[in-house]
């Protein structure tokens, strides 16, 4: 099971491979530069909110990674716990 520390990890590990900040792998997606803020991980009632399939596909087109690499990230951070 991908937890939601997994895929906020994957997304901050892509963005540091490729040397740039999550605002700026945000934007080289086509996206606003705020979307991978820390504070927008989790709403204002303290549930997590996780980035929608729409936001992951922009950046793994990006970056040039497929769906199993992503999933390959995620599970790779779950055994560092």
């Amino acid at each position: 099971m991908i937890t939601h520390d997994q895929i906020w990890g994957a997304l901050d590990a892509i963005a540091k491979t490729n040397a740039v900040s999550p605002s700026r792998m945000a934007l080289n997606s086509g996206l606003d530069a705020t979307t991978f803020n820390k504070s927008k991980r989790v709403n204002c009632y303290g549930k997590n909110r996780y980035p929608s399939l729409r936001t992951v596909t922009k950046v793994l087109n990006n970056a040039n990674i497929t769906m199993s690499e992503f999933g390959k990230i995620c599970d790779e951070l779950g055994r560092k716990k």
